[in-house]
């Protein structure tokens, strides 16, 4: 039977112990307001493919969303970081300790990256790298907090080296730039050349690369820098000899360089406007605001920003690991994010796209720019865990 007061206390402490579970259950965001910050380069050599273009793709994600998540604001705010580590960690420390920015986007600088990175593993504050390029962020610099969403040094590297040696061209010459993306995607371009079954034969500046006779010439640079390499190597006359294989490309840096040039230029890519009716659909809703066509880091960060707000109205909260764990927990799909999902090691993986710059007689309107050649699913087009330097992967 029980004892008569038990039997009374009991129901009065499951109603206090479903309350403070009903407590508990409840939104719970910090300052009563989800604040995105997109910390870009906004002025410099990189800010055409990024820049400006990150801010209002982040700004359609949020009106697209209704502009609230459970039941506050959503804002955007945004920086420039110069391209300069201590000013991108700087400003990424202002917004975490003072200012209550939830996330961090964009960050198409590795050096950058590193840096807010590791902010992100101290502050407990959530990072989605829509920008950088270098695999490293996945491996000895990941972080429980730290997303590597768009692209990496390893799938573009993959993608192109594959694509050139199926057409049987097996010695290449390596055009790099000497900081910390150049040496990333210089390493992956000779991993993949190597184990392809061919050889580098020289890395160091064009001229040299056209004296070496090598067939193919990869260019571990980007923007503007592959841009003007593409230019000389035109009017050195090294392109009627010489295979260029960019291995960072954005579609502005086409649209910059003309098909006249860039022609024929095979390159892996994770975004392209005019591959299906949804990217048409956003990019020419993008076009509308920004007269140009969006980069894979624009789509990236419109992307990304969506399904972070889906994974805080989930997780019922903006903290930054209980967010990124639930997008770690379930698969993302939308317009960009062709059957991805999120690694442990923080790896967004998912569909990459290998193409081919049209000939100028066969655009046919502005900014027609690519034939997609194949589909590389994600689990071939990143590196695979096995292969991790992550040490939250666990060792099997």
């Amino acid at each position: 039977m029980g004892h008569p007061f038990l039997r009374f206390l009991l129901p009065l402490a499951g109603a206090f112990w479903a309350g403070c579970g009903g407590a508990h259950a409840q939104a719970s965001v910090s300052d009563d307001v989800v604040r995105i910050g997109v910390l870009s380069d906004m002025s410099g050599l990189y800010a055409d493919t990024a820049g400006r273009g990150s801010v209002e793709s982040a700004r359609m994600a949020v009106q697209d969303f209704g502009g609230k998540v459970l039941g506050k604001k959503i804002e955007v705010v945004w920086a420039d970081h110069q391209n300069k580590a201590d000013i991108g960690s700087t400003r990424a420390r202002e917004w975490f300790d003072r200012e209550g920015v939830d996330l961090i986007v964009d960050i198409n600088n590795t050096s950058v990256a590193v840096a807010v990175n590791n902010l992100a593993r101290e502050r407990n504050k959530l990072v989605i790298n829509t920008g950088g390029a270098s695999d490293i962020l996945t491996n000895e610099h990941c972080a429980p907090t730290a997303i590597h969403y768009t692209y990496d040094s390893y799938a573009l590297a993959n993608g192109a080296v594959h694509g050139i040696l199926a057409q049987g061209k097996k010695d290449w010459f390596i055009v790099g730039v000497d900081y910390a993306f150049g040496k990333a995607m210089t390493s992956n371009l000779t991993e993949f050349v190597q184990a392809g079954g061919g050889k580098i034969v020289g890395s160091s500046f064009l001229l040299q690369a056209q004296a070496s006779k090598a067939p193919v010439i990869a260019l571990a640079n980007a923007t503007a820098d592959t841009v003007n390499t593409i230019k000389a190597a035109n009017e050195f006359g090294i392109t009627r000899k010489q295979t260029m294989v960019p291995s960072l490309m954005f579609i502005n840096d086409i649209h910059a360089l003309g098909l006249k040039h860039g022609q024929g230029m095979v390159f892996a890519t994770g975004f392209y406007w005019d591959r299906t009716d949804e990217t048409r659909q956003w990019a020419r809703r993008f076009f509308e605001k920004m007269k140009k066509m969006p980069s894979m880091i624009h789509a990236g960060a419109y992307s990304a920003v969506t399904q972070y707000l889906k994974a805080v109205q989930a997780a019922g909260t903006d903290d930054g690991l209980a967010v990124a764990r639930r997008l770690k927990a379930e698969p993302l799909k939308d317009f960009f994010a062709q059957n991805g999902r999120v690694r442990e090691d923080g790896r967004m993986v998912h569909d990459m796209f290998l193409v081919e710059v049209k000939k100028p007689d066969e655009s046919r309107y502005p900014w027609d720019y690519y034939k997609v050649l194949s589909t590389i699913p994600g689990d071939q087009a990143f590196r695979p865990l096995s292969k991790s330097a992550c040490k939250l992967v666990k060792a099997s």
